[in-house]
Formats: structure tokens, C-alpha cells, sequence
């Protein structure tokens, strides 16, 4: 090493010197710094070299074609089988994009897409492309187009082919695999944050308070100790997670009272014994997060000034929040007081009517018919109010009930005909619901 530092001085001495003298003054500084680098790297010492054997050693021979090991493919990593493309052209479609427009692209005149776009009425989904959705083309050595390929989703896509010289359109459906999962919550200060706490996404949460939501007011019932329990499904295509399916099993705990919804084949709930979950009445008209006002005989009314029994609920919400008729019924009145502001009463057969008042605008007339869960108004602040929210009641042979607590007529029960084939399905369905409540409790 030190032989070489030597042979480097002399060399710079004797033939760089003068040279680098008449250099400016940044280039010689820029040269001794690379100089003084190359210094550091040789005399550093390196590693030592390991060998490793994995293998036995191999004598290639020229000519001759050997096999490598390629590491797996991950068929989840894609929506789309690569091999199932691999001969066509693709096309991610763009903002102001039509078929007419895209084929031209391809060489193919409007003649083409006459006839594509009226290859069948499957084939009348490709006059409403988006942006980012992808076409696969096959087209010969002749541009002649042969095949159109279109995925819709992660199951369907479209096929258009051309059949000498005719195009008809086909959907082709790849099978989805449904796999159960569990979730189980127990609520601490609301709802909500237990579903999400438990993995449920905000469909899922959604769907679990619609399925109890003739039995439990989420708004007002709800509390701390509640839980519930629920099957759901996880939908997969080729091996890919693509989804979740429905909800088809799960308990609720309200207060001590439990409630258990089974989903059967005619995609309704039923209780165990067969009864449908669904009933006359919704315990609430309004999809709500904060209730200001219960049911109170004698409540001070805050702005009269003087004790007024509350006959009802209130729910405060957004201003525009839709508010929905609790069951079927026939609009009785529809009008605007001063005290009630915009309003609507709904007379459901002869024993029952409920009461919506303080809308900000009213959705339906005198004499009209409504369905359960049909938009009646919009909430507001119309009338005698302190601030926005909806004043509900809930009458029963022309006397204030709590809707809280009201008892409703029962719900109809399974055709007697599925009766014996439901059972089995319940039967299979609550005994998940109680192993998934066993093994949480193991493992807490």
C-alpha cells in the first residue's frame, strides 16, 4: 500500500502538477477531493467473501433449453386473468371518450360501431362508458375486429363477437365463493363506534340497525352493556376478496332483552320460531344520531313557558334530513299552523296514526297512499320550535302512546309451506351465533 501512495506522489509530482496549477481554482479542488476518495476506498478493508451452495453445480450445455424457477404469481394481486388478455389490446377509456371515438382509434370506421353497439341489448352498456373502465380488443391483421371484451365488475364482462361479419353480445358471469365471518361489539357509548371498533363497515353497520329496526329505536334505546353478535358474508372471485355479501344471522342484546334475526332464501328476516323481523310500525321514522326531547307528560315547553305534555319524541338532525312515514297508511292531513309549522298526519287502519310536524317541506298530499319507510318531508324548523329537529307521535284508538314502549301488532309468520326448511336453516345459523359467542368468550 505504501508502494502505491508512493507511485501516486511521484506521478502527481512529475506529470500533474504543472497541469493541475493552471487548472481554475474550483476544478483542483473538485480533482483532490476524488483523489482523496480513491485514497479512502483502497484503504479501507472490505468484507470477507462467503461462498454459498444451494445447489449442486450444473455443466450447461450450448443449445439446450433449462428450466427457471420463477417465483409464484399471485392471482389475488388482479381483477383480471392476465392469460384470459393476453391477446388483445387494451384501452383505458378517458374523459369525452365514446365507442364511435375508440374504435376509430383502432382503425375501425363507424360501420363497426354501428354494428357493435347494436349487437344485442347487453352490448347498449357500451354507449355509457366511464372514465377508467378498460376495453380489450382482438383485432386481425386485416383490422377486422373479431372480439370486444368489457368487464363491468368483478364477476361479468361483456363479450361482443364478430360472426363473420355479424356481432352478438354475450355477458359472461364468473362464480363467486362466499365465505362466513363473524363480528361480535359491545357497545360503550354508542352504536356506531362499536360497529366500527368491530370491523364492520358502514353498509354493514347501516344493514345491522335496519334488520332490528322494527324492534329497537337506535337513537333512544341504546345502551351502555348492549352488544351483538353477527354472521356475515365475504364474497371472493378467483381466490380474490371482491366484497361482502349479506348479513345472515345475528342477535342483538337491548337492555337485557335479546333479539335474533335469521336471514332465509326469500332474503327476509325472520325470528327463530319463524316470524318475520319486519313489522306494521318502525320504531323510528328517521335515520337519527341524537334524540333532544322523550316522551313527557309533563314537559315544560320552552317556549310557551308552561308545563305542556310532551306526546311525543323529538329527533334532532340536520336540517333536510329525510324524515319516512313509520308504516303503510293514507295522508290525512298535510297542511302549516303557526305552532306545528309544515306538518303531516297518517292514519294507518283504524286503530293507529302518527304525527310529523316542524318539516321544512312537506313530500306528500291530502289523500295520498304511502308505504312504510316512504319519504314523507324533510325536517326543519318550521312552526313553534327553539331549534330545528322532528316532533313525532303515535296515537292508539285516539290516545298518546310512547313510541318507545308502545306495544305493536305482531308480525306475520313464514309461509306454513317453508315452515320445516326454515327451521333447519335457523336451527344451523343460531348455533354459529352461539360457537362465535363461546370461543370470544374463550379468548378474552
Amino acid at each position: 500500500m505504501r508502494i502505491f501512495l508512493g507511485f501516486i506522489a511521484i506521478f502527481y509530482e512529475s506529470m500533474l502538477h504543472n497541469t493541475i496549477r493552471q487548472l481554475p481554482k474550483p476544478h483542483r479542488f473538485t480533482i483532490l477531493c476524488l483523489v482523496f476518495m480513491l485514497v479512502v476506498i483502497l484503504i479501507l478493508p472490505s468484507e470477507d467473501v462467503v461462498a454459498t451452495k444451494s445447489l449442486p453445480a450444473v455443466e450447461l450445455e450450448i443449445g439446450v433449453k433449462y428450466p427457471v424457477a420463477m417465483p409464484a404469481f399471485n392471482q389475488a394481486a388482479s381483477h383480471i386473468d392476465d392469460t384470459e388478455y393476453e391477446d388483445f389490446i387494451p384501452y383505458l377509456v378517458k374523459k369525452g371518450d365514446t365507442l364511435e371515438k375508440i374504435l376509430s382509434k383502432h382503425g375501425l370506421g363507424p360501420q363497426i360501431t354501428h354494428k357493435v353497439s347494436r349487437a344485442g341489448d347487453e352490448a347498449k352498456r357500451l354507449t355509457r362508458l366511464k372514465p377508467g373502465e378498460t376495453l380489450y380488443f382482438s383485432i386481425d391483421q386485416n383490422t377486422e375486429l373479431q372480439t370486444l371484451r368489457y368487464p363491468i365488475d368483478t364477476t361479468q364482462t361483456l363479450i361482443v363477437k364478430n360472426l363473420q361479419g355479424n356481432f352478438s353480445s354475450t355477458i359472461e358471469n364468473k362464480q363467486i365463493e362466499t365465505v362466513l365471518n363473524f363480528a361480535k361489539g359491545n357497545i360503550q357509548n354508542n352504536f356506531w363506534n362499536a360497529g366500527t371498533k368491530a370491523g364492520l363497515t358502514d353498509n354493514q353497520i347501516m344493514q345491522l340497525a335496519g334488520i332490528f329496526g322494527w324492534d329497537i329505536d337506535f337513537a333512544q334505546e341504546i345502551r351502555t352493556g348492549d352488544s351483538f353478535n353477527i354472521v356475515f358474508e365475504e364474497l371472493f372471485v378467483d381466490g380474490e376478496f371482491v366484497g361482502f355479501g349479506d348479513i345472515v344471522a345475528a342477535e342483538f342484546v337491548n337492555q337485557g332483552d335479546e333479539f335474533i334475526a335469521i336471514r332465509y332464501t326469500d332474503g327476509r328476516y325472520y325470528t327463530p320460531d319463524g316470524r318475520s323481523m319486519r313489522k306494521s310500525f318502525l320504531r323510528a321514522p328517521i335515520d337519527f344520531r341524537y334524540v333532544s326531547s322523550n316522551f313527557n307528560p309533563r314537559r315544560f315547553h320552552p317556549v310557551q313557558k308552561r308545563i305542556k305534555p310532551h306526546r311525543g319524541v323529538d329527533y334532532v338532525a340536520r336540517i333536510g334530513t329525510p324524515v319516512v312515514s313509520a308504516g303503510d297508511g293514507k295522508v290525512i292531513k298535510a297542511t302549516y299552523d303557526k305552532y306545528n309549522g309544515h306538518h303531516v298526519f297518517i292514519q294507518h287502519g283504524e286503530r293507529y296514526q302518527t304525527k310529523y310536524l316542524h318539516f321544512k317541506k312537506r313530500a306528500v298530499k291530502v289523500g295520498q297512499t304511502v308505504k312504510q319507510g316512504q319519504v314523507i318531508g324533510y325536517l326543519g324548523r318550521s312552526g313553534m320550535v327553539t331549534g330545528a329537529h322532528l316532533h313525532y307521535e303515535f296515537l292508539v284508538d285516539g290516545v298518546h302512546r310512547n313510541p318507545r314502549t308502545v306495544s305493536l301488532p305482531k308480525a306475520e309468520p313464514i309461509d306454513s309451506a317453508e315452515k320445516n326448511k326454515f327451521m333447519q336453516i335457523a336451527a344451523r345459523k343460531t348455533n354459529l351465533l352461539e360457537n362465535h359467542k363461546r370461543i370470544m368468550l374463550a379468548m378474552n
